[in-house]
């Protein structure tokens, strides 16, 4: 049986849109599961975040084939400079023509009929504006379970997302303007990205979780990011203080992402102590302060200058201040 056409129009129902860096064989995979799609209206954007292995070459050759079996352009490339994850899903986003956004890790697959369940799953539920799906893990080659914190909810779960990151870039699909709207992912973070992005856009909605593994998410390979980024809790403190300061959370939303920043500022504070990091010490410490304090009534005007001196001592990490040994906690 010959497979079908994955379908395409000039304005597609869905973009997906792929990061990638130096990831030329799982790209290829990552983008032959988005193809394989039956029966969706979608575009296929691949980001290259300044690959230096033959990415770049290697996405060339997948979308010519694929855009002339298609006999359309379904698949566009787009080579920016290495700014990271985060970075390339909004340089994709904003050449997007969908309705909808999807995202796909590059070392994730999907299953062929991901797009078309979850376009049901929005059709039918009209006010749902983000959703996502269940997904298998796979790390070293075999087959793992989730732990029952990361296991995936319906509704409103802002609180349980503060502490954990419980949607999947690679399993979300969401109405392109809601994306737009939020400001994307925020260019900065390295690591995290997600989580800050989640939180934001799930302070005021809902989410909706079609109970299906339609998504593979492969770890324990090299060159996994969270493997190679040390001291993620930065980024988290980070979100969770532009949280506090820009959205109008309820008293209780409030409380919640307080009681998480202070918890998180208190361990990172001690790791940072025990490595004499005395200054930036000092500084995760003002903002637990804050956390337990001022912050719970409202966002104080200080809080600005914090998240200023915040992303200061991020961007003096990535400039090769923090090792992964010395971040280890």
């Amino acid at each position: 049986m010959t497979p079908a056409r994955p379908v395409a129009s000039m304005n597609p129902a869905v973009s997906v849109i792929i990061p990638t860096f130096n990831r030329r064989a799982m790209m290829g995979e990552a983008a032959a599961s988005v193809l394989a799609q039956h029966d969706a209206d979608f575009e296929l954007i691949v980001v290259d975040d300044g690959s230096t292995d033959g990415t770049w070459t290697g996405l060339l050759e997948i979308a010519a084939r694929a855009n002339e079996d298609a006999g359309r352009e379904i698949m566009r490339g787009l080579h920016i400079d290495n700014r990271g994850a985060a970075a390339a899903r909004n340089a994709g986003a904003a050449i997007a023509r969908g309705e909808y956004l999807a995202f796909l890790d590059s070392d994730d697959l999907w299953r062929p009929d991901k797009l078309n369940r979850q376009l049901a799953h929005l059709r039918a539920n009209p006010g749902c504006a983000i959703a996502q799906c269940e997904e298998i893990w796979i790390r070293g080659g075999r087959r793992v379970n989730p732990g029952r914190r990361h296991r995936k909810a319906a509704g409103d779960i802002f609180e349980r997302s503060l502490r954990v990151c419980l949607i999947s870039p690679s399993g979300v699909i969401m109405r392109r303007e809601i994306f737009q709207n939020a400001g994307g992912f925020d260019a900065d973070f390295r690591a995290a990205e997600d989580y800050d992005l989640w939180l934001r856009l799930l302070a005021r909605h809902e989410a909706g979780l079609l109970d299906k593994p339609l998504v593979i998410r492969r770890a324990g390979h090299p060159g996994q990011l969270s493997a190679t980024v040390p001291a993620i809790d930065r980024f988290r403190i980070l979100a969770l203080m532009k949280l506090l300061a820009h959205s109008d959370l309820s008293a209780a939303r409030r409380a919640a992402a307080c009681a998480a920043l202070a918890e998180k500022c208190s361990i990172y504070a001690h790791g940072l102590y025990r490595r004499a990091r005395l200054r930036e010490a000092g500084l995760i410490g003002e903002i637990g302060a804050a956390a337990n304090g001022a912050w719970r009534a409202a966002a104080a005007p200080e809080s600005r200058i914090l998240i200023g001196r915040m992303r200061a001592l991020i961007r003096r990490d990535e400039c090769g201040a923090i090792t992964a040994a010395e971040a280890a906690q």
